[in-house]
């Protein structure tokens, strides 16, 4: 069992949001984050290199075609502290006396 950690630099709306979505596959192309999270290129840019300098995060860079590409994929570090902070919101949660899966919606 994970130990729950609230996470300040995972916590952040957009970085929440990359981090989600990395920790759903191996490898992320940077025009499939940028477009899913609705970020400009820069601003992605920026958040991702939060991100790995934190240890997050890997990229990797190659070309495809003499066309530039990057990737990145969540770190071994960046899973757990991510699964840690889930937990950790749950733990929140939890406390409020609320469900974390929503109650089925009669009509």
């Amino acid at each position: 069992m994970t130990e729950p950690r609230f996470d300040e630099l995972i916590h952040a709306p957009t970085r929440l949001s990359l981090v989600s979505l990395l920790a759903a596959t191996e490898w992320a192309d940077f025009k499939y984050l940028r477009d899913s999270v609705g970020l400009s290129d820069s601003a992605l840019s920026k958040q991702l290199t939060t991100l790995e300098e934190a240890g997050y995060v890997e990229i990797r860079k190659s070309f495809v075609a003499k066309r530039p590409r990057t990737s990145a994929r969540l770190s071994a570090a960046g899973r757990q502290s991510f699964t840690a902070h889930i937990a950790a919101l749950q733990e929140i949660v939890a406390r409020a006396g609320l469900s974390v899966v929503p109650d089925e919606v009669s009509p």
